[in-house]
C-alpha cells in the first residue's frame, strides 16, 4: 500500500504501539498484593468469590463501579504518529 510519506508497515507499527501503550496504562491500574476481606470505602464484606477472581481487590462491586465512573482515561494524540494522524 502506498502511503506517501511513511515507509511500509509504519502505520501498523503506530497502531501496535498505541495498543501497547493503552494496555500498559490499564495494567498499571490493576490492584496488586493481598486483597481485603472488607471494602476499603464502605466496609462491606467482599465475597470470597470476588477475592479469588480479582487478586488484590480492595473495593466491593458497588464501590468499584462508582470508582470506575469517576476515573477518566486520558486519550491524547499518538506521539509516534505522523503529522497527519495528529490533525484528526
Amino acid at each position: 500500500m502506498a502511503s506517501g510519506f511513511t515507509r511500509d508497515g509504519a502505520v501498523q507499527e503506530q497502531i501496535d504501539a498505541s495498543i501497547d501503550d493503552a494496555v500498559g496504562q490499564i495494567r498499571s491500574r490493576l490492584p496488586r498484593g493481598p486483597g481485603l476481606s472488607e471494602c476499603a470505602d464502605c466496609g462491606e464484606a467482599i465475597p470470597e468469590a470476588r477475592r479469588r477472581a480479582v487478586p488484590g481487590v480492595r473495593l466491593c462491586v458497588s464501590c468499584q463501579q462508582e470508582a470506575d465512573k469517576r476515573q477518566q482515561i486520558a486519550v491524547g494524540y499518538n506521539r509516534r504518529g505522523s503529522k497527519g494522524s495528529q490533525m484528526r
